[in-house]
């Protein structure tokens, strides 16, 4: 595990996968056929881990407990083919209840990725993004080597960082839900929101 999260034993954390505060996302780069995105808790042990399929018109991402695949949790699937504000809902797969969704502000984002949050009545409670417009506006026109930072806000309150760690050959992201301390944003989504910009952002950067 990387030292930008830093380890801590069991008996200090939150019970549930979905109950801690910081995660290290690691996703290898070239992989030829899809991707896939391990994610780890603050003890260094799996706690989802995301598989995407190659060659998918419509984005249809799950996020399983671990790598065997056995217990998926959530799901994540676009309402349409290649659009440019696309919708995605997000959904508790042990349930089948709607957990909310999640638009892309698709003119917005050709500059400075900007996202929506909505809840299950597709009512927008937060908003997603990206650090600046100047870093954004450098990260595609002259390098994609500048890591990305995203800041997530429910009701106008911080409620995480997603935050990339420049590495060549694989990628590394801490998400960081500490600011969030009175619990706005379900977990659930917040977790399906850094899955699905993982999938989003590497895709674009090769």
């Amino acid at each position: 595990m990387t030292t930008a999260l830093q380890q801590r034993p069991h008996s200090d954390l939150a019970k549930g996968r979905f109950g801690q505060s910081r995660y290290m996302i690691r996703r290898k780069f070239f992989k030829i056929f899809g991707g896939a995105f391990h994610i780890y808790d603050e003890a260094g042990n799996v706690a989802f881990y995301s598989k995407m399929k190659a060659f998918k018109l419509k984005e249809d991402l799950r996020v399983f407990t671990g790598e065997d695949m056995q217990q998926e949790v959530l799901t994540i699937k676009a309402r349409n083919i290649l659009d440019i504000s696309a919708t995605y809902d997000v959904t508790d797969a042990t349930t089948g209840q709607k957990v909310g969704a999640l638009r892309r502000k698709g003119l917005k984002s050709i500059l400075r990725d900007e996202w929506l949050i909505l809840d299950v009545n597709d009512q927008e409670v937060g908003t997603i993004q990206e650090d600046s417009m100047l870093l954004a506006i450098v990260r595609r026109l002259l390098t994609n080597l500048v890591p990305q930072t995203f800041q997530g806000a429910v009701g106008g309150a911080p409620v995480f960082t997603f935050r990339q760690h420049f590495n060549p050959f694989i990628q590394k992201i801490a998400l960081d839900f500490s600011a969030d301390t009175s619990g706005r944003l379900d977990r659930r989504m917040g977790i399906a929101t850094a899955v699905l910009l993982c999938a989003i952002e590497g895709r674009q950067q090769g």
